[in-house]
């Protein structure tokens, strides 16, 4: 269900300090390495990750006392495997909000049917809506700015039609990356091309605290601009690049193994959202925000 639109006659009440600004207190979110934060890497966060669904979660922990977060999410997960050991453990935690991110790794393997995928995913989102709490699904990006994804735009395109009729049908909130036109560039990506950064994650946090309608300080992030390369700089990046993670997903795939064999989640009971304000003396992380 979605939360009520705020109510004008209330807007003279803004001034308050701290007001309780959405109606939730207990979120999971499950999913794969999208939603686990990989890209994001904080020693200080569970699992070593932080990622958008952290900082969705302290803004919406900042804004009540009583709200709890659990994050059942695990890397390289197809759809299937989600559904299958994460869906029962999310329910159970009794949740009123639940993010639900999956498929991006069955869309991407060649000669996927999206339509099959969004099968999958609606009897999840059957099961997830099923106690009444508000689910928030997301699209996939649009991957017409990058040369190594641009073939699969069309297949993204279905299965992102297929998400925004589930959601329709069964009143979920939808996140929507495709029109995130803000990380429709490489600077919000990782190493590896496919996983966000920090830039990313903090602008897809941003996206989803608005589909949510919930106040919060999250600012832009401008990545400073690319540096020119010349064809010879682009073609070694590009091998480098191959060596280091295109060749390794590769042998991923033919061996029938995952990135997320040996992981388990990093937040699998739900608890408080706290977050330790740095000293006085602490160096900035680049990329953070000031």
């Amino acid at each position: 269900m979605r939360p009520d639109d705020p109510n004008p006659e209330d807007q003279h009440l803004a001034h308050i300090p701290h007001p309780v600004t959405h109606p939730w207190r207990r979120m999971v979110s499950i999913g794969d390495s999208f939603t686990e934060g990989i890209g994001d890497p904080d020693p200080s966060s569970p699992g070593g990750h932080r990622g958008w669904a952290d900082r969705v979660a302290e803004v919406l922990g900042s804004h009540v006392d009583d709200f709890a977060y659990a994050n059942l999410a695990v890397r390289g997960k197809l759809i299937g495997q989600i559904v299958a050991t994460q869906i029962e453990p999310a329910i159970a935690l009794k949740p009123d909000l639940i993010t639900f991110s999956a498929g991006g790794n069955d869309v991407i393997r060649p000669g996927a049917d999206p339509d099959a995928v969004a099968a999958q995913f609606e009897d999840a989102v059957v099961r997830l809506t099923s106690d009444g709490a508000t689910v928030v699904v997301f699209t996939g990006i649009d991957t017409n700015f990058t040369p190594v994804f641009r073939g699969i735009r069309g297949r993204v395109a279905i299965y992102n039609e297929n998400i925004r009729a589930i959601a329709e049908r069964y009143d979920c909130i939808v996140a929507d990356q495709w029109a995130l036109k803000e990380v429709q560039d490489m600077r919000f990506f990782d190493d590896d091309r496919l996983h966000y950064n920090t830039l990313g994650h903090h602008e897809v946090a941003r996206m989803v605290l608005r589909a949510l309608n919930v106040p919060n300080d999250l600012k832009p992030m401008q990545p400073d601009p690319l540096p020119a390369r010349t064809w010879r700089e682009a073609r070694a990046n590009d091998l480098v690049w191959a060596r280091a993670h295109l060749v390794p997903w590769v042998l991923r795939r033919v061996r029938n193994e995952s990135s997320g064999d040996a992981i388990t989640a990093k937040r699998p009971e739900a608890l408080p959202v706290v977050t330790l304000a740095p000293g006085p003396d602490a160096a900035a992380t680049p990329g953070d925000p000031a």
